[in-house]
């Protein structure tokens, strides 16, 4: 029950602008939660799936124009534009409430106004923050039930403080004209209207735990970071926790639940976190890791028991699937699967379908929503509110050419330079064009909360503040050869790189100097069982002057965006890569 009376009266200036039927405090319970499925399943928001099959499980389709992020209608709103930067949307906060505040107002007459109150992080901890999400959507809140620890816990942690994000959604009529997603970092609050997609709606999520989050942790002295932590442990036991930063289609949920293969024995991947991590200093100098979150919010298509067997194991109960098939037994499927399809079931629109109707049955980005206490692989230190050390900061993206299979930053501020150039060559599946460097520092452009350059000098900044600082690596799954085919196989044998990692950290392998930073000796690749050569190694590692000069030029109109602002040692750390090559 609330008796904080600066929630209660934010409550009541929001439902006062809203105008909602009746408001619901959401507590939690096992009674409230299947109360509102009933309700769910009522107005045909939700269906039930087989509870033999997938106990616990629900179905929902959002709208057909409502299926991702919008990031175009996603903003930063600052007192100015500068503050924001030039790679995010801004809107003046002033005329942002006015904007939403006219779409808001009677928004939810006829409807319920649920009262979310959640945490970010563990009970008690250091880094965990709380949130009060209004929504007039079941589906948000379920969701938000799995994803966050929601209800009276929240509110007990709070106490009588008046510091929370303050966050409104509102489904609205789910109009593209009138959708918006808006944070506004100096007031702590998010209001977003007029979709109902996860991205865009559970609050907790990016709009939070990445964008306000980032904002605080400029301000605080911390890092929210979109990266996923595991930790790997060795045949002797030891455990080296590592955090990863990867662009979409990169693999980052497969390499956090990664299952090593039996060809590399003794190996177990323990995971904290698939999406987000907080990092703090701790009190013995190192950089130590939190997942704020308490789920996982995934994509379904391609998730199979060859790709992610700990996702898809996960997820058999007790989750929410949106917009994938729904079969006549009302089971779920999706491409990808590694299974046969159904001979007839519903497509994610609701049509009937057919493995040769022509046409995806699931739709590309439907998606899972599953409690991380019911991974196979979760760390039993996922919830500790200490959070874990941090040895390695992995970055990586898809690159066909150019990037070797791993390398390691020659020190923190190249780490950081290395991180900043981030980014993915596009399909031809994505774009029609296939090789196009998509830049994604840190694999934040969409999620930093204030401007990508005060971002950078913030990285700089803890650097300088953190006297055992993680070592930074960039890895690259995704060499191909003449052919076009992959060469490095991938899934479970990524294990091999992260041992190198880790062996790398605790100063057992030397490595080869390069101008890129640090290269793996081939032989220090285990490759026992792989099935590939010493020959296909070296290609692997290898490095040609003529790839990284176009590179080189790719990476100086990135930065040309930032103008003149960007960090003296950014700089410095471009003009050191272009010297070692000698351009």
């Amino acid at each position: 029950m609330n008796t904080n009376k600066a929630v209660q009266a934010w409550v009541d200036e929001m439902a006062k602008l809203t105008k909602p039927d009746r408001i619901e405090w959401i507590d939690g319970s096992k009674e409230q939660i299947e109360s509102l499925k009933k309700e769910g399943f009522r107005t045909g928001d939700l269906i039930e799936l087989d509870q033999e099959v997938l106990p616990g499980c629900v179905y929902h389709r959002t709208a057909v124009n409502d299926v991702a992020r919008v990031e175009h209608l996603t903003f930063i709103c600052t007192p100015t534009k500068e503050e924001a930067g030039p790679t995010n949307n801004w809107m003046a906060p002033d005329e942002a409430y006015n904007r939403l505040g006219k779409i808001f107002d009677g928004s939810m007459k006829g409807r319920t106004m649920y009262v979310i109150p959640y945490l970010l992080g563990t009970y008690g901890s250091p880094f965990t923050k709380v949130g009060i999400e209004i929504t007039d959507s079941i589906y948000v809140v379920l969701n938000m039930l799995i994803m966050t620890r929601a209800g009276d816990i929240a509110l007990k942690h709070l106490g009588d403080s008046d510091e929370f994000n303050k966050g409104l959604h509102g489904k609205e009529k789910r109009d593209l004209e009138r959708r918006y997603i808006c944070q506004f970092p100096q007031d702590n609050t998010i209001w977003s209207v007029g979709s109902g997609y996860g991205g865009n709606v559970l609050l907790g999520k990016k709009c939070f735990s990445l964008r306000v989050a980032s904002y605080m942790g400029r301000n605080e002295g911390w890092m929210a970071e979109h990266m996923l932590i595991l930790g790997l442990e060795d045949p002797k036991g030891n455990i080296t926790y590592m955090t990863g930063a990867f662009p979409s289609a990169c693999g980052k949920t497969n390499l956090a639940m990664l299952v090593p293969p039996d060809s590399f024995p003794g190996y177990k991947v323990w995971t904290v976190g698939d999406d987000i991590a907080w990092m703090r200093i701790g009190e013995d100098g190192r950089l130590w890791a939190m997942n704020p979150e308490f789920g996982f919010f995934g994509v379904a298509p391609g998730t199979s028991m060859k790709s992610n067997p700990n996702a898809l194991l996960t997820m058999k109960s007790n989750s929410i699937y949106t917009n994938v098939v729904i079969t006549p037994e009302k089971t779920v499927w999706w491409e990808g699967m590694g299974v046969e399809p159904p001979k007839k079931a519903w497509d994610w629109k609701g049509n009937e379908w057919t493995p040769e109707s022509g046409e995806k049955g699931a739709q590309p980005n439907s998606r899972f929503t599953a409690p991380a206490s019911q991974c196979p692989c979760i760390s039993k230190e996922w919830e500790n509110p200490k959070g874990v050390p941090i040895s390695a900061i992995i970055f990586g993206g898809r690159r066909a050419k150019v990037a070797p299979l791993v390398y390691q930053s020659f020190d923190w501020n190249h780490g950081v330079f290395i991180g900043s150039m981030m980014g993915s060559e596009t399909t031809a599946a994505a774009t029609g064009q296939v090789g196009v460097v998509r830049r994604d520092p840190m694999a934040m452009l969409p999620f930093c909360g204030y401007n990508m350059v005060d971002y950078f000098r913030h990285w700089i900044k803890m650097g300088k503040k953190i006297p055992n600082p993680p070592k930074i690596f960039n890895v690259n799954w995704f060499r191909t050869d003449e052919q076009g085919k992959f060469i490095w196989p991938g899934y479970g044998e990524n294990v091999r790189i992260l041992d190198w990692i880790a062996r790398r950290c605790s100063n057992q392998v030397v490595a080869n100097e390069t101008p890129i930073g640090y290269v793996p000796k081939p032989e220090d690749i285990d490759i026992k069982g792989l099935g590939i050569s010493m020959k296909d190694i070296d290609r692997l590692l290898e490095l040609k002057k003529e790839d990284w000069e176009v590179e080189i030029e790719d990476q100086k109109k990135f930065y040309e965006k930032f103008g003149d602002t960007l960090p003296e040692e950014l700089n410095r750390e471009y003009t050191n890569l272009k010297k070692r090559f000698g351009l």
